[in-house]
C-alpha cells in the first residue's frame, strides 16, 4: 500500500467518526434537556472522571493517554452544547445583551473622575483624553481609585493597566482581584519621559531622582548614565515632580511629563529619556454598573482555573474554536492560595458577536470561576 491508500483509510473512519460524533451530541442535547426540565446542573464530575477512569483502561496501553484526553474534549464539548441549547448562563448574558442594546446613548463627556496621584500625573491626561469635560479628583493609590467608584464619589476612575516598555502594572492587576467594577473604556497615551530639575539645575547637580516604577523602568539605559544618583520610586511621576519643586533643592529631580514642568515650574535637564520612543501606556476607564457604548469590540475577563493539567488549554481551545482572538493574557497570584493564580484574557470580539455570548455561556464549565469584566472601546 501506498500513502494514498492509508489516507482513503483514514478517510473512511473519519467519516464514521463523524456521524458518531453527531449522533454522541444528539444524545448529550436530549440530557442537557432533561437536565434542565429537573433542575439539574450541567457538570457532572463524579460522573465525568468514571468515564475518563472506563475509557483509558479500555483503551490500548499505548493510546490511554490520548484516548483520556479526547474523551475529555468530547465531555467538554458536550457540555458547550447543552449550555448552549439549554440557555445556561443567562442571567449574565441577558445582562450584556440588555447593555449593548442601550450602547446608541454617546461615551458621557461631563462626569467625575478619579485618578491616582496630583494634578499633572499621566492618569489626568488620559482621563482627559477619554472624558472631554471631566471633573478630576485625585486619589493617593490605586485602591483608593476603585473605593472612590464603588462608593458613588466618581462615576469613573482611569487606571494604569500595561507600558509597551515597562509590561503590566502589577498592582493595579492584583488590586482587580479586591474590587468589583466594569471597564467601559480605554485608551493608549504616547508617554515621554523628561529628568525635570530646579531652574539653573543640570545634570551634574543630580544625586536623588524620583518618579513611580514604572517610569523607572522605562528609562533604565537613561539611569545607567547617572551612576551617582540614587534612584528613588514615589507614587506617581507627578508626585515626583511636586516633590522636586516644594523641596527647592538642586539635587533633587524627577522623571515625569513636560505638563509637569510646566504646572511645577521646574525645567527639563534632559528630554525623552524613555527607553523607546514608541513608549505607551494603556489606561483602563472603569465603572460600577455595567456600561457599554458604541463600538465595544474589546472584552476583558478573569478567570480561575482548576489547579491540573490542560485548565488553561481548555479555555484557549475554546477561543480557538470560537475564532476569537486573544489579544493578551495575563496570570497574578492568588493571595490566599499557593502557586495558583487569576488569569486576565483580553479579547478582540465585538460585544454583539454570538461567538462572545456562546463564550460567556461556556465558560461556567470551563473554570472554577470568572467575572465577566466589561466590553469597550478603546480609544486611539
Amino acid at each position: 500500500m501506498d500513502l494514498t491508500d492509508y489516507r482513503r483509510q483514514i478517510d473512511e473512519v473519519d467519516a464514521r467518526l463523524v456521524d458518531l460524533f453527531a449522533e454522541r451530541m444528539r444524545i448529550s442535547a436530549e440530557i442537557g434537556a432533561y437536565k434542565k426540565a429537573h433542575g439539574l446542573p450541567v457538570l457532572n464530575a463524579g460522573r465525568e472522571a468514571e468515564k475518563l477512569t472506563a475509557v483509558s483502561a479500555a483503551a490500548p496501553e499505548e493510546l490511554s493517554g490520548y484516548t483520556r484526553e479526547l474523551y475529555s474534549l468530547l465531555m467538554e464539548l458536550s457540555r458547550a452544547y447543552q449550555s448552549r441549547l439549554t440557555g445556561s448562563g443567562s442571567e449574565l448574558t441577558d445582562r450584556v445583551e440588555a447593555a449593548a442594546a442601550a450602547a446608541s446613548r454617546p461615551f458621557p463627556s461631563r462626569v467625575t473622575a478619579a485618578c491616582q496621584g496630583v494634578e499633572g500625573a499621566y492618569s489626568q491626561l488620559a482621563c482627559e483624553k477619554m472624558i472631554r469635560e471631566a471633573d478630576i479628583r485625585y486619589y493617593p493609590t490605586f485602591d483608593s481609585v476603585f473605593e472612590a467608584i464603588e462608593n458613588g464619589e466618581c462615576r469613573y476612575g482611569v487606571l494604569p493597566v500595561e507600558n509597551s516598555t515597562a509590561g503590566s502594572v502589577n498592582k493595579v492587576y492584583d488590586a482587580m482581584q479586591r474590587h468589583r467594577f466594569s471597564i467601559v473604556r480605554s485608551v493608549r497615551l504616547k508617554v515621554d519621559h523628561n529628568l525635570l530639575t530646579l531652574p539653573g539645575a543640570g545634570l551634574s547637580d543630580v544625586r536623588r531622582i524620583y518618579s513611580h516604577e514604572q517610569a523607572i523602568s522605562q528609562c533604565s539605559e537613561f539611569l545607567k548614565t547617572l551612576p551617582d544618583a540614587e534612584v528613588i520610586p514615589c507614587a506617581n511621576t507627578a508626585v515626583a515632580a511636586r516633590m522636586v519643586a516644594e523641596a527647592g533643592r538642586k539635587d533633587m529631580a524627577a522623571l515625569s511629563s513636560r505638563a509637569c514642568m510646566e504646572l511645577y515650574g521646574l525645567s527639563c535637564a534632559a528630554e525623552n529619556v524613555q527607553n523607546q520612543d514608541s513608549n505607551y501606556t494603556r489606561f483602563a476607564c472603569i465603572s460600577r454598573e455595567l456600561e457599554i457604548y458604541p463600538g465595544a469590540d474589546r472584552t476583558s475577563l478573569m478567570l480561575i482555573l482548576s489547579h491540573e493539567p490542560g485548565s488553561l488549554y481548555k479555555v484557549l481551545s475554546r477561543l480557538y474554536a470560537l475564532d476569537i482572538n486573544l489579544i493578551k493574557l495575563e496570570s497574578r497570584p492568588l493571595p490566599d492560595r499557593d502557586f495558583e493564580f487569576m488569569f486576565y484574557f483580553d479579547l478582540d470580539v465585538p460585544v454583539r458577536s454570538p461567538a462572545l455570548l456562546q463564550l460567556l455561556r461556556e465558560l461556567g464549565g470551563l473554570c472554577e470561576s470568572f467575572t465577566y469584566l466589561g466590553s469597550y472601546s478603546e480609544v486611539v
